[in-house]
């Protein structure tokens, strides 16, 4: 087995999928795939991500709606827009965003 990865993307970052069109803010890291395995069986195997690596939970937002989304590190960028995440659920975790990255509440830090 494999030794898990160092994430390279943070909580509080700004981030977009690097072939569906939204973006959303890192809420939560797990240090390889730790979803179901209906889940991972329902996307297509053609595209379906190796799962020894970083799974990051976002709040997430496209043109229509906002969710929660679960997404591996190899389809994920850095959001350059500057644009704040609107999904309804950023101020229970996070403050202020600078730099493409949200301050985490206090009350959120171990």
């Amino acid at each position: 087995m494999e030794k898990p990865r160092n994430a390279k993307f943070q909580i509080g970052q700004v981030v977009k999928h690097r072939i569906f069109p939204f973006r959303g803010v890192i809420f939560d890291v797990d240090p390889t795939f730790d979803n179901t395995d209906e889940w991972w069986e329902a996307i297509p195997q053609n595209v379906r991500p190796v799962k020894d690596q970083p799974f990051y939970h976002l709040l997430a937002e496209n043109a229509e709606t906002e969710y929660i989304a679960y997404v591996s590190e190899q389809n994920l960028l850095p959001d350059s827009s500057g644009e704040p995440v609107r999904h309804p659920q950023v101020s229970e975790f996070f403050d202020v965003l600078e730099d493409g990255v949200y301050r985490t509440l206090r009350s959120q830090q171990h």
